[in-house]
């Protein structure tokens, strides 16, 4: 569950709303970047995903921006852990900048010790500087405050992604884009 500092749930969907995001977080529109952020170009040629979808692939812990003409942005993940990861389909149905976290009831039981709410922009807080949202459920697509988890088994089912990388992501998908999460 994400909402942003002032305790209401934000939706930016505009254009102009992602640059507003990409000079907040200091980002220049053609900055060179650490290797692992803003996606490499792949090869992608699997004719179930058009353009514009967000295709999870568990096993092989990365996230595909689908682009189009056989190919995607590939970008490395951190998955659910054993039992925790999901598959299926849903679409965004929010983003957040800079959200506050509110520990899910089954995370909540399994370490009692976490507070309630934890700010946005706090250093404890999960969610990095940015989340998507996805309908049915308490899943996102966001940052993380231990990018040492990028690429291992160990959310309760959300898909974390290095701040750089769902900074470029968040840029590049509007609320109703399709998200299917396969093993």
């Amino acid at each position: 569950m994400a909402e942003n500092r002032g305790g209401r749930r934000l939706r930016l969907v505009s254009y102009g709303a992602c640059l507003a995001l990409v000079s907040l977080l200091g980002l220049a529109e053609a900055t060179v970047r650490p290797a692992h952020a803003g996606g490499t170009l792949v090869h992608f040629e699997d004719p179930r995903f058009a353009p514009g979808t967000i295709v999870v692939r568990n096993g092989e812990r990365r996230l595909y921006l689908v682009v189009g003409q056989g190919r995607a942005l590939a970008y490395p993940v951190a998955v659910g852990k054993r039992g925790k990861s999901w598959t299926g389909q849903t679409y965004v149905d929010g983003k957040y900048v800079t959200p506050a976290w509110i520990p899910p009831a089954e995370v909540k039981r399994d370490i009692p010790s976490l507070p309630d709410r934890i700010p946005g922009g706090a250093p404890n807080n999960p969610m990095g500087i940015a989340a998507l949202t996805l309908s049915g459920g308490e899943f996102a697509i966001h940052g993380t405050n231990r990018p040492d988890s990028i690429g291992r088994p160990v959310s309760y089912g959300c898909i974390r992604m290095h701040n750089d990388d769902i900074a470029d992501l968040f840029q590049r998908v509007a609320v109703n884009t399709p998200v299917v999460a396969l093993p």
